[in-house]
């Protein structure tokens, strides 16, 4: 195991960055945030307050679902057990998914005017940096909405 600190800045122009040997393809990781967002955020004109929670909730649960679905395998189970073939799937990995939506200051239709609130993310881990990593992407869906959306997948082996 090693220490290890990964410091994710999103810059306007950047999307998305990863960090390690993913248990899916970038692209799908991506697929996956964007729809979550998409999907939980679509029909929201902009920002409000009374909303968020449940926004993140929604994001948080198709994101952690779809890592669920898409990477799980069949369990090694026992042919006689009585019902060896009902075994669960198992995903590889332990996942988290975090979601955290900003609001800009004023109008979406004036960004001139009142500017937009700055944010850094950092994210800190003792981990294997061969088989555990994070993945964030901004979601671009939430800049006519005034705001910004970011999510952050992690996950470690088991």
């Amino acid at each position: 195991m090693a220490v290890s600190t990964t410091v994710i800045l999103i810059p306007e122009n950047a999307t998305n960055q990863i960090q390690s040997p993913s248990p899916l393809p970038t692209a799908e990781l991506q697929q996956i945030a964007s729809s979550a967002c998409e999907e939980a955020i679509g029909a929201a004109e902009a920002y409000d307050h009374s909303k968020v929670a449940d926004w993140n909730t929604a994001i948080i649960q198709t994101i952690l679902k779809s890592l669920i679905s898409k990477t799980s395998t069949p369990t090694a189970t026992d042919a006689s057990a009585p019902d060896a073939s009902q075994e669960a799937a198992q995903p590889a990995y332990k996942y988290i998914a975090n979601s955290t939506v900003i609001q800009h200051i004023g109008s979406p239709s004036e960004p001139e005017k009142h500017g937009r609130r700055g944010m850094h993310s950092a994210v800190g881990a003792f981990w294997n940096n061969e088989k555990d990593g994070t993945y964030s992407y901004k979601w671009e869906g939430a800049e006519k909405k005034g705001m910004d959306i970011v999510i952050t997948i992690t996950w470690v082996a088991i």
